[in-house]
């Protein structure tokens, strides 16, 4: 199974085309930070080209921009190449299925916010249940 979830920041703005039988493409990249620190104190990022397509493709391009949080689900494709100097290359490329925004995007479609606004944190603290022998369970549906 072939099978990737991303959550990261965009680090340009969507490329949006479409190929020659109208089929909409867009072309993007994250930038995906790793789970842990180096013993340097430094969090290490791992960039992904991705590849979306039809209104996947238009959505991400209508309401995404550089620095949009979003999580992405797809597969994973390997390509050779040669570069202009006759190097052989591989590429990795992230060919996106399905795209979740983690920012609020503006109703009228334009730039999205890219940090949405945060709660303030609660400072009343709810009661800690000590044990399980003073837990009521008669309100439970089932």
């Amino acid at each position: 199974m072939n099978k990737v979830f991303l959550i990261g920041n965009l680090t340009r703005d969507p490329d949006l085309f479409e190929t020659s039988s109208g089929t909409a493409v867009c072309h993007f990249s994250i930038a995906v930070n790793r789970a842990y620190v180096e013993s340097n104190g430094e969090r290490k990022t791992d960039f992904f080209e991705c590849t979306s397509w039809r209104g996947t493709a238009e959505n991400v391009a209508k309401y995404c921009v550089k620095g949009s949080k979003v999580a992405v689900t797809g597969s994973i494709q390997i390509r050779n190449y040669e570069d202009n100097q006759g190097v052989r290359r591989t590429a990795v490329d992230v060919i996106v299925q399905d795209v979740e925004f983690l920012f609020s995007p503006k109703r009228d479609g334009s730039e999205p916010e890219s940090a949405p606004q945060q709660r303030p944190a609660s400072t009343k603290k709810p009661p800690v249940q000590q044990s399980f022998d003073d837990f009521d369970d008669s309100n439970i549906p089932f």
